[in-house]
Formats: structure tokens, sequence, C-alpha cells
């Protein structure tokens, strides 16, 4: 090879490279999903009437814009809050046509590329990638907390049990720890899963902390000693696998599962309103293009599907699910689907007063509590109702950080001390598992 081309060789060579350890090093796909989400807004728009609540519901029905917060536009209601994202092209007819019709509104997020990259910028990359020491106060892809458990069990083989509990529909395993001491006697348990909505970050992240304090806590933390040697925890750390790969890579706000349907050429069923109980019905969506999509038949989805199956196998130790999502700062209980006190109502609203008066103390943080159809709102097919119809009598959804200032994209800085607050409520609601809480046994049997 003459000097000249070998010269030419290796620039090539070395210019590839370069290329490669770019997009190998980036956080969340090349160059942050390749700026599609500059000069998009949030909009924060508060109907004060049941006449604006219409005329929003018909404005933004009309529009493709991302629902935040309620999500879909049927969830609408009088002085509730509504944040949606809406594409670049978009928000100056949105403006326009909002103060058209007098309805109180403002942008709280005026170019949401700039909040990514504030949330997951280059400047966390080698940090986050780190293999000496795993840093618990960034977000993480799939592979490096899927490496992350494998380590968690392979050092502490006295407390920490790995295990699959199946496939996604895009073959990825669907990991589980178990988290306990080991005994001859069969425990109570607890099941907690995170990242169920994929564009929730904050959730595995919780996730990864419950374990790691679980772990680190144990020798001097009476209270945490007492519970890994009465109960067993079942931490799935990210339900949603192929999802939250995708929000990594490719759509920060994807929300849904990775599941294809052919005839509408649209992808993914909301996990969370694919359960069984009321499947299909108020709050969710039969049509596969809708962020609710609640999917062609109840469990169709192999994450929810393996879920239930494990669950329903170990009912009879399985005293409560727990199951974390984002964002409201809210702790819902049963039901969902209908305006009605649950049998052991007095058991589970202690337990959640509790649990959020233990969050309170660690950084005045508060939480609103109570049943999910009249704390939040009515939404048929979710996982607490089908928790506590097949016998687990503590069912919750954790609604973490924050009311909206940062919706899903709350910032690195957050997630010690919104992990750390949460810890604390998980905690009380475990330590009342312990004790005995009369219920009425006629009307809830199968407790």
């Amino acid at each position: 090879m003459v000097p000249d081309r070998r010269s030419a060789f290796r620039s090539s060579v070395l210019l590839a490279c370069v290329i490669i350890c770019s997009n190998v090093l980036c956080p969340v796909g090349a160059y942050l999903y390749n700026n599609r989400y500059a000069g998009d807004q949030i909009f924060r728009i508060t109907p004060s009437t049941d006449e604006e609540v219409q005329v929003l519901k018909n404005i933004l029905g009309h529009m493709k814009v991302d629902f935040w917060q309620p999500n879909s536009v049927s969830l609408i209601c009088r002085n509730a809050t509504v944040d949606v994202h809406v594409k670049r092209n978009d928000t100056r007819g949105l403006h326009a046509r909002l103060k058209q019709q007098h309805l109180d509104y403002r942008v709280f997020i005026s170019n949401l590329q700039k909040e990514i990259e504030k949330q997951t910028g280059y400047g966390s990359s080698r940090k986050r990638r780190s293999e000496s020491q795993y840093d618990y106060e960034v977000y993480h892809s799939l592979e490096e907390i899927q490496s992350w458990m494998f380590e968690m069990n392979r050092t502490n083989s006295d407390l920490v049990d790995m295990f699959s509990i199946g496939k996604s529909y895009e073959g990825r395993p669907l990991y589980v720890l178990q988290i306990g001491k080991r005994s001859r006697h069969q425990k109570k348990a607890m099941w907690i899963d995170c990242g169920v909505h994929a564009r929730e970050w904050i959730g595995p992240a919780f996730c990864q902390w419950f374990v790691k304090e679980a772990i680190n806590s144990y020798p001097h933390d009476s209270v945490m000693r007492r519970l890994l040697h009465q109960l067993n925890f079942y931490i799935m750390p990210v339900f949603n696998v192929d999802g939250y790969h995708f929000s990594w890579t490719t759509d920060r706000f994807w929300r849904k599962t990775r599941s294809k349907n052919h005839r509408f050429h649209c992808r993914g069923v909301d996990a969370n309103r694919n359960w069984k109980v009321k499947w299909c019905e108020e709050g969710a969506s039969s049509h596969p293009c809708d962020d609710t999509y609640c999917g062609p038949y109840p469990e169709s989805e192999p994450e929810v599907k393996a879920v239930a199956k494990f669950l329903r196998k170990h009912k009879k130790r399985v005293k409560s699910y727990i199951s974390i999502h984002a964002y409201a700062q809210m702790l819902l209980y049963p039901y969902s689907y209908k305006y009605a006190a649950i049998p052991n109502f007095n058991c589970v609203e202690s337990a959640a007063h509790n649990a959020v008066t233990a969050l309170y103390s660690a950084y005045g943080v508060r939480y609103r509590y109570g049943p999910a159809s009249t704390t939040l709102y009515v939404s048929s097919g979710s996982s607490i109702d089908w928790a506590y119809r097949n016998g687990i009598p503590y069912a919750f959804a954790f609604e973490l950080r924050d009311t909206g200032h940062f919706g899903f994209l709350l910032p690195e800085s957050l997630i010690n001390p919104t992990c750390t607050e949460t810890l604390r409520a998980v905690k009380a609601i475990a330590s009342g598992l312990l004790k005995k809480c009369e219920t009425d046994k006629d009307r809830f049997p199968y407790i």
C-alpha cells in the first residue's frame, strides 16, 4: 500500500472509531434522541367549569398531543390540572385557541429538548457508566440495571436471590430479586414493581435504591433487620423492559410495552390497563395507537401475564402489592374502577396514613392518599385492583415526585431525596404487615 493510501486508510479507521465511541458514550441514544424534542412545549391547563372542560376536550381531542396528566382526554375534569406535551409545530395554534376561549393555562416547559439534556446530559455520561462503583443517584439503562442485579445476587447471596419469571415480547428476561434472610419457615411477602410505564424513570431508580438500602442497612438498622427476617421482598426493578429500553434509546416519553399490532402499525399496550378486573372500560382505550390502550384481551402482554402467574402462585404468602409510578405525589389503593369502599378499608387507610406520615418526616413533602377512583380518577384494568381481587389485602400504587414542575423529567439531583422518603413509606407499610388488623371476613373471605 502506497504511503498516501496508507495514511488515508488510517484516517478513515480513526474517524470510524471516533464515531463508534461517540455513539457508545451517548447516554440516551444517538445525540439525545436526534434533537427530536427541540421547541416542544408542556402546557398546563386548568378548566374551572364544566363548560371549559368540554371546550378543552374538544380542542385537545382534535390535536395530536401527549397527555402527561391525566392519561387521556376523557379523564379531563373541572379544577384538575391538565399537562400536555405539544409538538413545536402545534404550539402556536394551541396558544391561540386557549387565549381565544379564555382558558387558564401556562407553559411550564418552554423547550423540552433543553430539559431532557439537563436530566440526561453528556456531563454525567461517564459517571453513569463507571464500573468501579455503581451510582444510585443517576438514571441507568436497562443493561446497566440488569448487570447490577447479577452483581447484587453474586455479592449478597445470604440476602439476595435472583430469578426470571418469563420473557418480554422482544425476548428480554423478566428478572426479579428476592430480598430477605433465608428461613425454614414460610414467610409473608411483599411485591414491589417499578417501571410499568417506560418514561417514569424514577421508578426503577427507587427499586434499586430499596435493594441497596435493605442490604447496606441490615447490619445496623433494627427495623430493616426485623423486616428481612420476617418478610421476603420480591423486587422487579423494570417491569416493562422493552418499553424502558425504548424510552432510553429512542423515545424518552414512550409509555407502553413494545408488542405489535399489525393492523394499525402501532406498538405497545399500557401494561397497567391490561389486567382482568374491569378490563378496558372507563379510563382505558381500545385503540392501539392511544397511550392508554388496554390491549386485545386481558393479560395479553407477556410481562403482565408473567407477573400475574407469579402472584397467583404465591398469593397465600404475598400480603402486599406495591407498584411505583410518577408523577403526582399520591399513595393510592383500591378501588380504581368504581366509587366504593373496600371491605378492609380501615386497615388499608391506616397503613396509607402511616406511610405518608413516615414519608413526610424525611423532607416535609406532602402526599395525598386514598382510593384511586376518588383521589386520582376512575380507571379500569389497574394492577392494584387485580392484586386486591386476587387476595392480596394491601395493594398500593405510589405516584412519586413531583406535582408537575418537572413532570416525567425529574432531575437526577432529586433521586436521593425522592427515594429516601419513599423508602420510609414502604418500610411503614411492611412493618404493618407484621401486625394484625381486624377486617370483615364475611365480606372479604379470601384475606
